[in-house]
């Protein structure tokens, strides 16, 4: 479940297709997301999620499977 939303919400912000988005899928090599884009989806997961992601967490979430696995351990 965290998964798909974390998913979904990958693909609305930069404008992928979410079923090419898997947990393997680098958030800057493969989805070409920038710095920006990186602190914009952090700021999202962060109010979907209701959890606070420290800054030197983010350099270390490098896929979309860290991404959730990050917010599984906060739940």
């Amino acid at each position: 479940m965290v998964f798909e939303k974390v998913r979904d919400m990958i693909a609305e912000q930069l404008q992928a297709d979410a079923s090419t988005i898997t947990a393997e899928s680098r958030l800057v090599e493969d989805l070409k997301a920038d710095s920006a884009n990186v602190m914009v989806m952090i700021l999202e997961l962060e109010t979907q999620f209701g959890m606070e992601v420290e800054d030197e967490v983010i350099m270390q979430l490098k896929t979309v499977g860290d991404v959730v696995k990050y917010i599984e351990s906060k739940q």
